[in-house]
């Protein structure tokens, strides 16, 4: 197993206590706003960022999916919205308090027969061998506290012939978007995490893990390790976004 350093970073620096329970304590604290932040700190793109990897996962027909870190359900409700084959979701995620949220938007566009939410941790599914036909998940990778643990537990899930679809922010390589969006995480980000959600230490963390996960090639060699195959990715927004495709052959 890899030590990687997104993995050593946490939301509470002065925490004694294990990044995965850091995490859960974080995304707790930010339920409530969470929604309203993402959607204005993205000008709202992160819908098209969905939307483009909704695109590509319904070309291949998923039946039953798993949604990993499903947080307030976004991407769920969206492919349970788009994608006709999908008899079934399984939303997880370590949050609670993101899950009542995500539970309350399922409900109110009747979805909750669809879309099913449960606390699970990724680095120990309790789901059987080869049960999904796609396993997804949207900027939930810099939270994992063991990549390699979390990214092998995915694939043992998924279906021979399943795909693999993520998203997750990345810090830009190339001028002017690495120069802005430098500026932006460092000054921006913060400044509005501690004015909507009294949050500040959950959005200073944001920026420091985009800034510390490996990049599109290295994790595109994470992946091969882990047994996926055909990998790809694409760069989104000038590189802000990336979005990953795999299957398990």
């Amino acid at each position: 197993m890899s030590n990687y350093k997104q993995e050593t970073i946490k939301p509470y620096a002065s925490s004694a206590e294990q990044k995965t329970t850091q995490v859960e304590h974080m995304f707790d604290n930010i339920a409530h706003s969470y929604d309203r932040l993402n959607h204005l700190m993205s000008f709202g793109i992160d819908y098209i960022w969905r939307r483009r990897a909704i695109q590509i996962l319904a070309t291949r027909k998923p039946r039953q999916i798993l949604d990993v870190a499903t947080g307030t359900g976004d991407f769920a409700i969206l492919a349970a919205h788009r994608i006709d084959s999908i008899d079934n979701i399984a939303g997880i995620d370590l949050s609670e308090g993101m899950m009542k949220v995500a539970k309350k938007k399922a409900h109110d566009k009747g979805l909750s027969n669809k879309i099913h939410f449960a606390r699970e941790n990724c680095e120990k599914l309790s789901f059987d061998d080869y049960k999904f036909d796609a396993v997804t998940t949207a900027y939930g990778m810099r939270n994992f506290e063991h990549l390699d643990i979390c990214l092998s537990e995915m694939y043992r899930v998924l279906k021979k012939g399943g795909s693999f679809t993520a998203l997750e922010f990345c810090m830009p390589t190339h001028f002017p978007m690495n120069v802005l969006f430098k500026w932006y995480a460092k000054y921006i980000i913060p400044i509005l995490g501690n004015v909507i959600s009294r949050q500040r230490e959950a959005y200073i963390y944001l920026p420091e893990t985009i800034k510390a996960f490996p990049q599109p090639e290295q994790l595109s060699q994470i992946l091969m390790r882990v047994g996926f195959d055909n990998i790809s990715y694409r760069c989104l927004t000038g590189g802000i976004c990336i979005l990953y495709n795999a299957t398990k052959n």
